[in-house]
C-alpha cells in the first residue's frame, strides 16, 4: 500500500476572524487533496489555528473576553468558513489542545537533553504583532528610521514586516541552536530540489541560510507571555509561539517522543488518522510567502534536531491585492469570501482564485475582474454549452442517451480523454492556473464544435449524426466536470446529475465518469446564472 498523500495548511492565528488569504492557502490544499483522492489515493488532509502568544491575550483583553473562550470562538470562525467552502479536511488542530501541548513538552525536552536548546540572555528587538525576533543587523537602514505616528520619528526602529513599532528586549531566554543546521539545511536544499517551491522564492531562502544562521529564542519570560506552553524544565517560561506552532504538523500526525507509532496522548485524535509511520512525512505543505522562512528554515532545522524526515515540498503562494493594495487589517480592505459568495456561489470564488493567476505568484482581486470571469468563463463558456447539450437531448431524444457510435468512427470524447495525462501533471505540478487554462481550452473546442456542426439543424436533416454527436458531447462533458470536480465539487455534482451521472460519489475522475451509471439526462437550472 502506497503512503497516504499528507497535505498541510499553516495553522492560522486567531487574532482576527478569517479572510480571503487564509481561504486561498486552504482552498488550494482542499483542491490538491481532492484530486488525489479522486484518482483512487489514500489522502490525509490536515488545517488548524495557532492560539498561543501575547497578541492573543491581547486581542482576548481588547474583546473583553478570558483568553481560553477568545480562543473558542475566532477558532470555531475558522471551522465555520471551511464548513462554508465545503473544505474537507480530516483533522483540524488547534495548539491549544492537550494532544499538542504535550507533544511540543516532549519535543522541548528532547532537543533540550540533546543540548540544541541552552539557557542565555536574549538581547534585541520583538514585534507583539508578527510574533518575530529581529537583531539590530536584521534591520534595514528603512526600518530603522522609519516614521510614526504623523510623520514624526519614532523613539525605536519598525517592524520590516508589519511596519509596527519594535519593542527592544532584554530577558533570559532559552534559545534554539539553529546556527547548527546551516550547512545541513543547504545541503538538503541542493539534493531536493523540489523541497523549496516555487523555484523563484526559492533563491530568497538560498540567500538568507548563505548569509548566516543565528541562534533562535524559543521562550518568554511566563511574567511577560503567560498565554503559551510551558517549559518542561523551567516553570518560569512559556515556549515561544512560533516554536510551538510548528510542531503541529508532526504533533497532529500522531509523533511521539519515543519513537513509537501510535495513537493520541488523550484518546482525541480522529479515528481515520493513519499511524504516524505511514503518514509522516508531508508531501505538500502550503504557507504564504510572508512565512516562509520559519517554514522553509526554523521548521526543517527543528525536524533534524528531532531526527524526524522533512517534507517533500515546502510551497509559498503569494498575496492577492485588493484594488491594487495589499490587503491588510489597518487599512480596512480585506475582503471576507462571505461578501463574494453570497452572491457569487461557493464554487465561482473556488474557481476564480486558482484562474486568475498561476499559483505562487501575486495576483489583484478586484470585483470587476471577478464578474467579468465569472460571466465570461462559467456562465458563458462552460454554463450555456452543458444546457445546450442537455437541452437537445432532453428535448429531441427525450433525455435517452444514444449508445455508442462504431468504434472505428472519431470520437471527439477520445480527443478530450487524451488531455487527462497533461491536465493530471500540471494538478501534481501545483500549476492549478495551468490546468484550468487547459480545461478551458477543451470547453472552447466543445463550444467551437457545437457552433459549427449547428446539432438543432442536424436533428432534422442527419439524426443518426445528431444521435452520434450528442452522445460524445455528454461523454466530453462528463470527463470535464471530472476534472473540475476538485474545484468546483458542487457545481460538478450538478452538472453530472444533468448529464446523467446519478451516483454521486464524492470525488468523480475523468475515468470514474466514463463508467458512471446513464440515467435520463435532462436540462436543470442554469449552473451559474448570467450576472
Amino acid at each position: 500500500m502506497s503512503k497516504p498523500f499528507y497535505v498541510t495548511t499553516p495553522i492560522y492565528y486567531i487574532n482576527a476572524k478569517p479572510h480571503i488569504g487564509h481561504a486561498y492557502t486552504t482552498l488550494a490544499a482542499d483542491i490538491l487533496n481532492r484530486f488525489h483522492k479522486g484518482r483512487g489515493r489514500a489522502t490525509y488532509f490536515l488545517t488548524g489555528t495557532d492560539e498561543h502568544g501575547l497578541k492573543i491575550e491581547e486581542a482576548a483583553k481588547k474583546n473583553k473576553m478570558p483568553t481560553p473562550q477568545y480562543a473558542d470562538e475566532v477558532a470555531q470562525m475558522f471551522r465555520d468558513m471551511w464548513t462554508h467552502l465545503d473544505v474537507r479536511y480530516d483533522d483540524f488542530i488547534r495548539t491549544t489542545e492537550p494532544r499538542h501541548e504535550e507533544r511540543v513538552k516532549a519535543a522541548v525536552q528532547r532537543l533540550f537533553d540533546s543540548k540544541d536548546i541552552y539557557k542565555g540572555t536574549y538581547k534585541g528587538y520583538y514585534c507583539v504583532s508578527c510574533e518575530t525576533f529581529f537583531t539590530d543587523t536584521e534591520l534595514s537602514e528603512s526600518s530603522k528610521k522609519a516614521p510614526g505616528a504623523e510623520g514624526k520619528p519614532d523613539k525605536g526602529p519598525r517592524c520590516p514586516q508589519c511596519s509596527k513599532p519594535l519593542q527592544f528586549v532584554e530577558e533570559e531566554s532559552y534559545f534554539f541552536a539553529l546556527s547548527k543546521y546551516q550547512d545541513r539545511l543547504l545541503k538538503h536544499f541542493k539534493d531536493n530540489p523540489d523541497f523549496l517551491r516555487p523555484a523563484h522564492r526559492a533563491n530568497e531562502i538560498l540567500r538568507f541560510v548563505e548569509s548566516g544562521l543565528r541562534d533562535l529564542s524559543v521562550s518568554r519570560k511566563k511574567s511577560q507571555v503567560a498565554w503559551g506552553v510551558p517549559f518542561p524544565f523551567d516553570a518560569d517560561h512559556t515556549v515561544y509561539v512560533w516554536f510551538d506552532a510548528l510542531l503541529n504538523y508532526v504533533s497532529a500526525a500522531g509523533w511521539q517522543p519515543d519513537g513509537s507509532n501510535f495513537s493520541a496522548l488523550d484518546g482525541t485524535l480522529p479515528d481515520r488518522r493513519p499511524p504516524f509511520g505511514e503518514l509522516w512525512p508531508a508531501d505538500v505543505h502550503f504557507v504564504g510567502k510572508e512565512i516562509y522562512r520559519f517554514h522553509a528554515v526554523i521548521w526543517p532545522a527543528m525536524l533534524m534536531g528531532l531526527g524526524l524526515e522533512l517534507p517533500k515540498t515546502v510551497f509559498a503562494h503569494g498575496w492577492w491585492t485588493f484594488e491594487g493594495e495589499k490587503m491588510s487589517k489597518s487599512k480596512g480592505n480585506i475582503v471576507a469570501p462571505d461578501e463574494i459568495t453570497r452572491e457569487y456561489g461557493v464554487d465561482a470564488l473556488r474557481y476564480f482564485l486558482f484562474r486568475e493567476m498561476p499559483f505562487g505568484n501575486d495576483g489583484a482581486f478586484s470585483h470587476a475582474a471577478f464578474h467579468k470571469r465569472y460571466n465570461a468563463d462559467l456562465a458563458n463558456d462552460l454554463g450555456n454549452l452543458v444546457s445546450r447539450v442537455t437541452n437537445l437531448v432532453d428535448t429531441r431524444l427525450g433525455g435517452v442517451l444514444p449508445t455508442r457510435p462504431p468504434l472505428d468512427r472519431p470520437f471527439i470524447s477520445k480527443e478530450v480523454a487524451a488531455e487527462t495525462p497533461a491536465i493530471a501533471k500540471s494538478m501534481e505540478e501545483l500549476a492549478f492556473c495551468d490546468a484550468l487554462n487547459r480545461i478551458w481550452a477543451v470547453i472552447s473546442r466543445l463550444n467551437t464544435t457545437v457552433n459549427v456542426e449547428a446539432p438543432w439543424k442536424l436533428a432534422d436533416s442527419d439524426p443518426e449524426k445528431f444521435k452520434f454527436l450528442m452522445f460524445d458531447l455528454i461523454w466530453s462533458l462528463r470527463i470535464i466536470a471530472g476534472w473540475l470536480e476538485p474545484f468546483m465539487p458542487r457545481k460538478m455534482a450538478e452538472m453530472q446529475s444533468m448529464l446523467g451521472v446519478r451516483r454521486m460519489s464524492a470525488h468523480f475522475s475523468a475515468e470514474e465518469v466514463l463508467t458512471g451509471s446513464s440515467d435520463k439526462i435532462q436540462k436543470g437550472p442554469a449552473l451559474f446564472p448570467r450576472k
